[in-house]
């Protein structure tokens, strides 16, 4: 009997399905830190035998020699499953830092180079009567149109972005549904310069309407209703059905179950969206050079008359080539980077603000 219940005893796997033991010992919390100065070592050694000038060039080595070594030293140590599983990790490590280490350069030249002309006098004044190659002047004339703009664009995508995507959501079916899915699709990939010369065919030379901001503002909103489709058809679908079988359950019109609870639910994930395509339009030149033209004075009606904008501003005292041109779009760079900032964080505030409360 002793021997039946002994042979009955689970018998330990100390190999894993790769070959190697699972009961090895494994990498210490330090080796991570080890290996990435060693492959840094490397890389800056491979970098000077071959000649390389350009230190991207050496953290790409850097970088790989840090995935090889990972490999090697837990393959040598651990065993090769959990060798691979490092590999991932380290990938995925190393590709986060190769898309966050340009974004930081990018943040750091515009605030260095961007913070020598920016004050509050800058901010306040326009370019009237001051040459682009003196000092001097503001960018309060380009802030005023990016912002009625920009405004313009949102209230004209917006509202028809978001029922787009309700209808494909909760009602869209057949070729109607697939059309305008279609058509989406094909918006998202138009470029800039094309939306406006629609809008300059349409409303500049067919109807006689002269530039404005307001014509800006709808080449602008024909780039961003696409992006504001896309985004919030996505966050709908994420709505579990539960809720709406729940609410259409007690009797309530499904246009009511929409407005109160399918909207609500995703409120956060639909302001995101918005926020990108604000993003998206932010930077746009090519349609203000086209129908808003530029102007260095200060038009606060979008609606007549020549405006200017942030983007047109920048490439106009780029274009200039003189020291203080050079320190005014840096500036306004820097400006208009906090602008989408400052937008993003009042989205989410709204959001957070409006979207349902999950405690009791």
């Amino acid at each position: 009997m002793s021997h039946a219940i002994q042979d009955q005893r689970p018998v330990r796997a100390d190999k894993s399905p790769a070959g190697g033991s699972l009961t090895r010992g494994g990498l210490p919390r330090w080796a991570p830190a080890a290996i990435g100065a060693a492959a840094i070592a490397v890389g800056c050694g491979l970098g000077a035998v071959f000649g390389l000038g350009s230190k991207v060039q050496w953290g790409l080595l850097a970088a790989l020699a840090f995935v090889v070594i990972t490999y090697v030293a837990s393959a040598v140590v651990e065993n090769r499953r959990q060798a691979k599983d490092r590999v991932a990790t380290s990938a995925v490590w190393v590709s986060f830092l190769l898309a966050v280490i340009p974004l930081l350069s990018l943040i750091w030249t515009t605030v260095s180079r961007g913070i020598k002309a920016l004050d509050g006098g800058f901010l306040s004044h326009s370019m009237n009567g001051v040459t682009s190659f003196e000092a001097g002047g503001g960018v309060y004339h380009a802030l005023l149109g990016t912002i009625e703009q920009i405004a313009l664009a949102t209230l004209i995508a917006a509202p028809i972005g978001l029922l787009t995507a309700v209808y494909l959501v909760e009602y869209g079916k057949g070729k109607l549904a697939k059309a305008v899915t279609f058509f989406v699709d094909v918006m998202t990939g138009i470029p800039s310069i094309v939306a406006g010369l629609f809008i300059l065919t349409t409303w500049n030379l067919m109807l006689g309407f002269g530039p404005s901001g307001f014509a800006g503002a709808m080449a602008l909103s024909i780039l961003m209703m696409p992006v504001v489709v896309r985004s919030t058809e996505e966050m709908l679908k994420l709505v579990p059905n539960e809720l709406r079988e729940a609410a259409l359950a007690l009797g309530v019109p499904k246009w009511r179950v929409i407005l109160k609870v399918v909207l609500p639910t995703a409120i956060g994930g639909i302001a995101t969206g918005m926020m990108l395509a604000v993003a998206r339009i932010a930077g746009e030149t090519a349609p203000i050079m086209l129908l808003v033209f530029g102007s260095q004075l200060i038009n606060g009606n979008p609606f007549e008359g020549a405006q200017s904008s942030l983007p047109l501003y920048i490439w106009e005292q780029y274009k200039v080539g003189s020291d203080a041109s050079y320190d005014r779009a840096w500036a306004a760079a820097l400006v208009l980077i906090a602008f989408v900032m400052i937008l993003n964080l009042v989205a989410r505030g709204i959001a957070r603000w409006k979207a349902p409360k999950t405690g009791r």
